[in-house]
């Protein structure tokens, strides 16, 4: 399996001209997968020999400014540039909780409305991922009747077997999350490939002694 890195942003806290905020993509199988989406992740993939709309999935490790800012006019620029198909697969969206009504939020305020289908599908915390006193709850979020226009998602709670969350997996590799400790609930990200038997030439070898 082919996985090739591209690393659009490894500044934090604010933008600066020679650094960009928090982005990553790895392309696997033509696709574009985005890992985090500081402010100007945009611009930085405008510079790079990557293609936007070849992102199919994104990965938000935590609700910072510096990792989330960018989202939403990424989104709004993504929908530009493909067709309103009904055909279309949603991009999928994994974070923390609190993801889904930050997106929605910033969209409905800015009166943006992208024709691109998306879907959020939210990581459930553990109050012992940030120091004490900064755990916020954000599941009321989820409740109000104006989210049930938001997008579709799934919540992912712990599996406490594993200690991950796993978010995806075919027939080559499987995508799980896991906890990392942050002044907010932070999530690191997993992409473990599956093992695959060998073509091996049995009749050669055996030839060959």
């Amino acid at each position: 399996m082919s996985l090739d890195v591209t690393f659009l942003g490894t500044g934090a806290g604010f933008p600066c001209p020679s650094r960009g905020a928090s982005a990553l993509v790895l392309r696997r199988a033509g696709q574009c997968w985005l890992f985090d989406c500081g402010e100007g992740t945009q611009t930085q993939l405008m510079k790079s020999h990557l293609r936007a709309a070849k992102i199919t999935k994104i990965f938000i490790t935590h609700l910072h400014g510096d990792h989330i800012f960018g989202l939403p006019g990424l989104l709004c620029t993504l929908s530009l540039q493909r067709s309103p198909d009904a055909s279309v697969v949603p991009i999928d969206i994994y974070g923390p909780l609190g993801l889904r009504s930050f997106l929605w939020r910033s969209l409905e305020l800015s009166h943006s409305q992208p024709l691109l289908p998306y879907a959020v599908h939210e990581l459930v915390p553990t109050q012992d991922q940030c120091p004490a006193g900064e755990f916020r709850d954000f599941s009321a979020l989820e409740q109000g009747e104006a989210l049930a226009q938001a997008p579709p998602g799934a919540v992912l709670r712990l599996d406490v077997e594993t200690d991950s969350y796993l978010l995806l997996e075919d027939e080559e590799l499987s995508v799980r999350a896991f906890r990392l400790f942050h002044r907010v609930p932070s999530f690191g990200f997993v992409l473990q490939e599956k093992p695959r038997p060998g073509k091996l030439k049995v009749h050669i070898l055996q030839e060959l002694g």
